[in-house]
């Protein structure tokens, strides 16, 4: 299992949050992901290393920015 942590600095509710996991979620592997608001983090698991630009990707998809922390 991998686990990659980014920040998402626009996320504000809990529709933010439903976004951002769904999208997050169609990435191949990924098993788990956990967001928390107040600090805008996002802890993904998955079963293989994750490329940066697919989550860039996914998380733009969902109207948001990622950003590396």
């Amino acid at each position: 299992m991998t686990t990659t942590v980014f920040s998402v600095p626009g996320m504000t509710c809990g529709h933010c949050k439903q976004a951002v996991t769904t999208e997050v979620g169609k990435i191949a592997g990924v098993s788990n992901i956990d967001i928390d608001l107040d600090t805008k983090k996002v802890t993904v698991t998955s079963s293989q290393s994750l490329a940066w630009s697919d989550l860039v990707s996914a998380v733009d998809e969902a109207g948001f920015e990622a950003v590396a922390d």
